[in-house]
C-alpha cells in the first residue's frame, strides 16, 4: 500500500474536519438540525474515503488481462450519492413550510470540501468553504431585503415568543387561518425568541390573524410590518 507521510495525512484530515466544522458552526448558531459535529464528520469522512480510494489500492495487481481494473474514483464517487441520504434527513416538512434545504445543501458541499482536501486540493477546499460561508450568511442578509422590495404585496409578520419556545403552535395557527408560510427567520434576544415570517394570508384577515396569534400560549406579541 502506498502511504502518505503521516504529517500529510494528519494535515489533510485535520483541515477537512476544520473546514467542515466552520460551516457546521454557522448552522449550529442558527439552530439547524445538522450542526458543527455533523458537518465536521461528513467532511472528515469524505476526506478519509478519498484518501483510501486514491492510495490504499495502488500496490494491488490490477489489469484488463485479469478482468480486474483499478479505478481510484469509484469509492469517492459513492460519496456524492451517499451523502444525499444524510442531507434528506435534515429536510423537514411542516404543513406548508419546508425547512432544512439549505442545511442539506451545506452537508452536500462539505462532502465535496472533504473530498478536495483528501485529494490534496487544499486551496480549492479553502476557497469553497469561504464561498459557502458567504452564501449562508452575508449573501442571505444582502439579498433577502431586495427580494422583499421586489415583492411589494408580501408583508412580514413579526411574532415574539418566550425564549426557547417552539414555533409549531404559531405555524399551526397561521395554517388554520388560511396562511401560507414562505420562510421564517429566528432571533434570540433579551430573553425572547423573535420570528420574522414571510407569510401570505387571505385578504382582509390580517388583523384577525394577529388576534388569533395573541391567544396562543407563549406568544407575547404579534404585528405586521415591512
Amino acid at each position: 500500500m502506498v502511504s502518505l507521510p503521516w504529517w500529510v495525512l494528519l494535515a489533510r484530515l485535520a483541515l477537512a474536519a476544520a473546514l467542515g466544522a466552520v460551516v457546521g458552526f454557522e448552522r449550529e448558531v442558527r439552530e439547524h438540525q445538522a450542526g458543527l459535529r455533523t458537518h465536521m464528520l461528513v467532511s472528515l469522512g469524505s476526506a478519509l474515503f478519498t484518501i483510501v480510494s486514491a492510495y490504499a489500492w495502488a500496490d494491488f495487481s490490477f489489469g484488463h488481462g485479469s478482468g480486474i481494473t483499478y479505478d481510484p474514483t469509484r469509492i469517492a464517487a459513492q460519496i456524492v450519492t451517499g451523502v444525499g441520504f444524510l442531507g434528506a434527513g435534515a429536510i423537514l416538512h411542516q404543513g406548508t413550510l419546508v425547512r432544512g434545504l439549505t442545511t442539506a445543501a451545506s452537508l452536500w458541499i462539505v462532502a465535496a470540501v472533504g473530498m478536495a482536501v483528501g485529494a490534496g486540493y487544499w486551496a480549492a477546499a479553502v476557497i469553497a468553504t469561504g464561498l459557502v460561508l458567504f452564501a449562508l450568511w452575508p449573501l442571505r442578509i444582502a439579498v433577502y431585503p431586495i427580494l422583499l422590495r421586489l415583492r411589494p404585496d408580501d408583508v412580514l409578520l413579526y411574532v415574539e415568543l418566550r425564549e426557547g419556545e417552539a414555533v409549531g403552535d404559531v405555524i399551526g395557527t397561521l395554517e388554520k387561518a388560511g396562511g401560507k408560510v414562505r420562510s421564517i427567520e429566528f432571533e434570540e434576544a433579551a430573553g425572547q425568541r423573535r420570528l420574522a415570517l414571510d407569510v401570505d394570508v387571505p385578504s382582509g384577515s390580517r388583523d384577525a390573524t394577529v388576534a388569533k396569534l395573541s391567544e396562543v400560549e407563549h406568544v407575547t406579541g404579534a404585528r405586521w410590518g415591512r
